[in-house]
């Protein structure tokens, strides 16, 4: 389960920032992110270029991918990642919801619920083992 959940954070966040970048054509004001345009800029009144970079580099997607390599990471070394990172993604989906109801926030809820069970499931297991461990030794 947290496999799964860890992927499909990596998918989403990849999916995010390759089509901003692309099918959006984020990518084709690089020249000016790169060129210093943007030092001088405000939130208040966004270039198209400023907003091309908060919509793909700048956005949640690379964030995401990192998260969902971190938990991979840490599954495969048989560390269970933290309830509070399913907590925090799910009610960052939740939030989402509310506010933009067209994104794929049930996407990302998947992922949290699938990291908290995988989580719970694995701690589970931790558990029954050292009470298995400790009956042995007694």
């Amino acid at each position: 389960m947290i496999k799964w959940g860890a992927w499909l954070l990596v998918f989403l966040g990849a999916a995010h920032t390759v089509s901003a970048l692309t099918v959006e054509g984020a990518a084709r004001y690089a020249g000016e992110w790169f060129s210093g345009a943007l030092w001088h800029e405000g939130f208040s009144d966004m270039s198209p270029a400023n907003s091309a970079l908060w919509l793909s580099l700048e956005s949640f997607g690379p964030p995401l991918i990192v998260v969902g390599l971190i938990v991979l990471w840490l599954d495969r070394r048989g560390i269970t990642p933290p309830p509070f990172l399913a907590w925090t993604l799910g009610i960052w989906c939740v939030v989402d919801a509310v506010i933009l109801i067209t994104t794929p926030w049930p996407l990302a809820l998947l992922a949290s619920i699938l990291l908290g069970a995988g989580g719970r499931r694995a701690a589970g297991r931790a558990n029954s083992a050292s009470h298995a461990d400790a009956t042995k030794t007694s």
